[in-house]
């Protein structure tokens, strides 16, 4: 099951318009700006993970709301064979599958994220959340960047940090594939 970046926008603006809440608004309780929240809306950046859960928390939807547009079912296990996660195309060469999509009241977001190798040039910005996060390299490598810091893994390396620093994640040398599981 397959969700676009458009799907997702336009259940993040019929919610906003739902709960009459304006662009301005949102902007300033997520604490970014309002171009840049008008950049999301419009598909011209793509939306970080870490703001659309500050988005479904700040609609009090589940998180699965925004990529499905259904409400999660399960209330003691949720399992999800391999391929049939919630894939999430962000942008080029990073998609990822929610891995617990159908859980009720998740603590934490496990996802499968895949990379594509890029040039520096087109790194997407770094991002900050609240929470803590958890990366296991599954395949391939990549390099994380925490700060100032870069620290780069192969397979089996595993990363736990506090994401409030900005960070960010991309394949090196070829695809990767990474375990990320992001506690709220």
């Amino acid at each position: 099951m397959s969700h676009k970046p458009d799907d997702i926008i336009a259940r993040v603006r019929e919610l906003r318009e739902i709960l009459g809440l304006s662009q301005e608004e949102v902007a300033d309780k997520l604490g970014i700006a309002l171009d840049t929240f008008r950049q999301y809306e419009t598909g011209q950046q793509s939306i970080p993970i870490s703001t659309l859960n500050a988005v479904a928390e700040l609609f009090h939807v589940d998180f699965t709301v925004l990529l499905t547009g259904d409400m999660p079912r399960m209330e003691n296990y949720s399992l999800v064979r391999k391929g049939e996660g919630v894939k999430v195309e962000r942008f080029p060469g990073y998609d990822f599958q929610s891995l617990a999509f159908n859980f009720k009241n998740r603590s934490m977001e496990p996802m499968l994220v895949s990379l594509d190798e890029y040039d520096d040039d087109k790194a997407p910005a770094l991002v900050t959340h609240t929470g803590q996060e958890f990366n296991l390299v599954l395949a391939g490598k990549i390099k994380i960047v925490l700060g100032k810091h870069e620290f780069e893994l192969g397979e089996g390396d595993s990363f736990y940090f506090d994401p409030r620093i900005p960070h960010g994640q991309r394949a090196v040398g070829g695809p990767a594939k990474f375990l990320t599981v992001i506690n709220n």
